[in-house]
């Protein structure tokens, strides 16, 4: 799920193509195998963790910008002197309304302000190879959310906070299926949680901020909108597993690096955890299709993560395959299952998620794992013809989080290669 930068010798997220025997449609208005690219890892299994160690390149550049304008300040002077002007005196002005020093609320302004102080930097480091990413302080004790596609790979964790303290962390949990993880920093106290918001309230063509350490640059912080809600996005990790989720898509700049940090409202609070993005071609970087797990589904897996180590997934109980007739076809009922107590039968067809049309079966993956373990949800379901529908009510069973959620292993139970080969990063039916 792609953000956070990989490199050294372990593949990063969307690193390759993945090969597929079966076909794969296009998504309308994209590339035909697009691909969700990794936002962590370093070059040189080096982890950059501080801007400083940039900033070499950009004085550099600085540095000849001024010699060329003082070039061009003594030939204007040469100039002025020769026609006898007198020379220029130039002078600075404070801001007239005075809100380019104190950030008004719900200004990009006030949300990075609020927000950045509870941005951290994350750099995993195992043999050779660095990951880079970023998080989200959740308690004054240190408890930290980020994406577990940053962790998963083991080793030393080294967190930089927003005053450049460096303290050492270690994994409290993961959740595979979200792609979410919690780190726990070592000897951490008085630090400044985010305030978290509700991902259920946005709407789309509302203003949103990222922040986070794209390419090493920490507390960088771009703004977009949101530009879609429940957006069905597929992306394949080291692990070459599929995890799929219901994400926000937003065109404010993520890039490598930035996987793990929050995508705030104005009002600073965070909304969504920055997770994906989708690229064209041999395009890895930002192309304005970003993707975030809503906080509605992330606080509440992490919650479960800190209290328990483990987080759960809502559990349906079917196996299947995308249908001729649009939606979900379902080939398999694990017994004593959700659906089987619902009397969901092998051969038909779920059309509709609480009124909300399925247009695959990665879709209906990404629908149920929104809800919690236990909700209660409403399946419009339908012959193979996709004829003769019929409303069913579903309480969703839970399962331990151990592994992708996966259009081929949906339950705990049942297991089958991926039936669709789909590309990694894709966006299924164009969801």
């Amino acid at each position: 799920m792609t953000m956070s930068r990989g490199t050294g010798d372990a593949p990063g997220y969307g690193g390759a193509e993945h090969n597929s025997a079966q076909r794969t449609e296009p998504v309308a208005g994209y590339e035909a195998d697009p691909a969700t690219r990794p936002i962590h890892g370093v070059s040189g299994g080096q982890p950059r963790t501080a801007e400083r160690r940039r900033w070499g390149g950009l004085v550099a550049v600085a540095l000849v910008a001024g010699v060329v304008g003082g070039g061009v300040g003594l030939g204007g002077g040469m100039l002025l002197a020769d026609s006898g002007s007198p020379a220029p005196v130039l002078s600075q002005r404070d801001p007239v309304t005075g809100t380019q020093v104190n950030a008004q609320a719900g200004s990009v302004q006030f949300a990075a302000s609020k927000t950045s102080a509870s941005t951290v930097d994350i750099a995993v480091r195992s043999g050779r190879s660095a990951t880079e990413g970023t998080g989200v302080v959740l308690t004054p004790d240190g408890y930290v959310l980020t994406n577990n596609h940053v962790v998963e790979s083991g080793g030393q964790i080294s967190v930089t906070l927003s005053d450049g303290t460096v303290k050492s962390a270690q994994v409290v949990g993961t959740s595979p299926s979200y792609d979410l993880a919690v780190i726990k920093l070592d000897g951490a106290s008085g630090l400044t949680p985010a305030e978290l918001g509700k991902s259920s309230a946005l709407v789309v063509g509302q203003q949103v901020v990222a922040i986070g350490s794209p390419l090493g640059l920490e507390g960088t912080v771009t703004s977009g909108i949101v530009s879609a809600l429940n957006r069905t996005v597929e992306a394949k990790g080291d692990s070459g597993q599929s995890v799929i989720y219901n994400g926000i898509q937003t065109d404010a700049s993520i890039n490598s690096g930035n996987s793990g940090g929050p995508l705030v409202n104005l009002d600073g609070q965070v909304i969504g955890i920055n997770s994906a993005i989708l690229s064209s071609g041999q395009n890895s970087g930002n192309i304005g299709l970003g993707f975030a797990i809503p906080i509605d589904t992330a606080s509440r897996v992490a919650n479960e993560l800190i209290k328990n180590g483990v987080a759960t997934k809502p559990q349906l109980g079917i196996a299947g395959t995308d249908s001729s007739a649009g939606g979900a076809m379902v080939s398999t009922v694990v017994p004593g299952s959700a659906a089987e107590q619902a009397g969901i039968k092998t051969g038909e067809t779920i059309a509709k998620v609480n009124g909300r049309s399925v247009s695959s079966f990665a879709d209906l993956v990404a629908q149920i794992s929104a809800n919690a373990p236990g909700s209660k949800v409403a399946l419009t379901v339908t012959d193979s013809q996709g004829s003769n529908p019929r409303e069913v009510e579903v309480t969703l069973g839970s399962q331990q989080d151990k592994a992708p959620q996966t259009t081929g292993q949906f339950d705990s139970g049942y297991e089958q290669q991926d039936p669709f080969g789909l590309p990694y990063g894709s966006v299924p039916g164009g969801r």
